[in-house]
């Protein structure tokens, strides 16, 4: 796998992002897609050896991953990996091709360091992503983040459908049920329907494989559930036997703290910096109760190598981010991987897995982020 040259990264930071910040947010992101697709390349320095990650079967040369959202057609896979993360997951992909919701539909909260987003799964189907992906064969670990049509008569089938399709290219699934801009979806989180979903998703996976290593198979839930809807998802997905769960998508809540009350208003989920401390809580409480029968994925206001951090100790052994970047740039990816460890030697710790989870009985325990 190649990476891009720091100094490029750093020449594009300051050449970019202040003609990023005055575009729409969609032409911004559009233009960013395209541009990594023709970033020049050169050899990759090697992460440091304690930042590698074994998770879900799969070895991670560090932990910080781009989460879905940002390539939501697997166009610039490669070159995601090439800025230093240690995986890229693309989508949300939908079976058939749609267009999403009506611009506008993407809004920055610039004095909250935050986007509301309501895109609604505007994809290219699953066939045009599989071609892409082939075509394209990204080295290194790429997952895809899946969902169901907008007006899809079985969404179940969707999700199964999917699997089918894009097995041959896909590192690993995660089963898209927690975003807050396909009415119903989120639904799918109540506890009959999950049980439903995830075992058909399973026999979809274990046909998909055909006899060779299971394809990982991820549930990413929204921040917004109730403990005790977090106690029966959790539940299922140990008793599914799920390999990993994404803590969490962007929030429907509006914490009082915002700034920009006028975007405020905006409907969508968001995401960024004030999604930190609910997320985090979110996540802290799903660690104590799956009891390490398989490994999270925090996400959700990861914009520094101290927030970083906190989400290792309140139980993620992976991290994901994308809001970030778009208010601290490109330099953002090997400045949390640098902080890192720097934090690992501070706390006397061989490896980042020895720092997972060690905060998370104490977080559990403060009061509810508002």
């Amino acid at each position: 796998m190649a990476s891009v040259p720091p100094a490029v990264i750093g020449f594009l930071d300051g050449l970019t992002r202040p003609i990023m910040r005055v575009l729409a947010p969609e032409t911004a992101h559009r233009l960013a897609v395209n541009g990594l697709r023709v970033l020049p390349m050169s050899r990759p320095a090697a992460d440091d050896p304690r930042l590698g990650v074994n998770a879900f079967g799969l070895t991670f040369p560090n932990p910080v991953g781009l989460a879905a959202g940002f390539d939501k057609n697997g166009e610039a896979a490669g070159a995601v990996l090439g800025l230093g993360f240690g995986f890229t997951e693309i989508g949300t992909v939908t079976p058939r091709p749609q267009g999403g919701n009506p611009r506008p539909r993407l809004f920055r909260l610039d004095a909250d360091e935050a986007v509301i987003n309501r895109l609604g799964f505007n994809s290219q189907g699953g066939e045009a992503v599989l071609k892409g992906l082939a075509a394209s064969l990204p080295r290194g670990i790429v997952g895809i983040n899946i969902g169901a049509n907008k007006e899809s008569p079985d969404r179940v089938a969707d999700y199964v459908a999917l699997i089918a399709t894009l097995a041959p290219v896909a590192s690993y699934f995660t089963v898209n049920i927690s975003s807050p801009n396909t009415p119903g979806l989120r639904d799918l989180q109540q506890a009959s329907a999950l049980d439903d979903l995830l075992a058909r998703v399973k026999e979809a996976r274990d046909r998909a494989s055909r006899g060779a290593k299971p394809i990982p198979l991820l549930v990413k839930i929204a921040p917004d559930l109730s403990l005790g809807d977090l106690d029966d998802v959790v539940g299922i997905a140990r008793a599914r036997r799920i390999d990993g769960m994404i803590v969490g998508n962007t929030t429907i809540m509006r914490p009082a703290s915002l700034r920009d009350s006028a975007r405020a208003l905006e409907q969508g989920g968001l995401s960024g910096r004030p999604l930190f401390r609910l997320a985090t809580r979110m996540l802290a409480e799903t660690y104590v109760r799956v009891e390490g029968q398989f490994p999270l994925v925090g996400a959700g206001g990861i914009d520094s190598g101290a927030a970083a951090f906190a989400k290792v100790k309140a139980g993620a052994t992976l991290l994901q981010l994308y809001t970030g970047l778009v208010f601290r740039g490109l330099k953002l990816v090997s400045a949390i991987k640098a902080d890192l460890v720097t934090f690992l030697r501070l706390g006397r710790y061989d490896s980042l897995a020895d720092a997972v989870g060690r905060d998370a009985a104490a977080v559990t325990a403060e009061p509810w982020p508002e």
